[in-house]
């Protein structure tokens, strides 16, 4: 066996095991939808203003509110030590937190500007989730994401539409990740013939 095997045989056990453990990623897409919708909320019957911190507040909650729907989903919500792929993730959430800076002084001159570059900044950290997963539906995910942050941005349209197409698209591709990791488990693909080992 190649090295190049080898290597893709240890991708391919780590993917699996991420997707065993956060059943597919499904359910951050989902709590990330949530927090977009409470955003459209914040819009609708206050102000954008208000919006624009309820998004960051619950944009934190993402990672445990996800991690509560794993659990009533059936998943253990964690993956195996010494995944590679985790420190991944972990890079990936340290990148989006560094960007959240830069979307906020966009949005000081309009605050439909911040929910399109938050668009543009949750696009990219999805399509990092195409490796940590290994499903293409996160980079047309990442895609749809960034698309409809420049357009909508480009527009000028209200913050309504911003926050609305955003919590739109994640339900949309929640839900098919779902049905996805269902399919995938039924096909055998989700047992692991061995455990990960620890590199150290």
């Amino acid at each position: 066996m190649t090295k190049e095997s080898r290597m893709e045989m240890l991708l391919a056990e780590a993917q699996r095991d991420m997707r065993n453990g956060y059943y597919s990623g499904a359910t951050g897409i989902l709590a990330s939808a949530l927090a977009w919708a409470a955003s459209a909320t914040v819009v609708l019957f206050h102000s954008p203003e208000r919006a624009v911190w309820v998004l960051l507040i619950a944009g934190m909650l993402i990672f445990p509110v996800g991690l509560l729907l794993c659990r009533l989903l059936g998943a253990p919500g964690t993956h195996s030590k010494g995944n590679p792929l985790g420190q991944l993730a972990g890079a990936s959430t340290f990148w989006l937190i560094f960007s959240l800076p830069l979307a906020y002084v966009v949005g000081l001159s309009n605050t439909a500007w911040f929910f399109s570059a938050m668009l543009l900044v949750i696009g990219g950290r999805y399509l990092v989730f195409a490796t940590i997963y290994g499903m293409r539906l996160y980079w047309l995910l990442g895609l749809v994401l960034a698309l409809a942050g420049a357009v909508l941005a480009l527009l000028r349209v209200a913050p309504l539409l911003v926050v609305a197409a955003g919590s739109a698209i994640e339900f949309a591709f929640g839900f098919v990740a779902i049905m996805q990791h269902h399919r995938w488990v039924r096909s055998g693909n989700s047992s692991c013939p061995m455990p990960l080992r620890d590199p150290a």
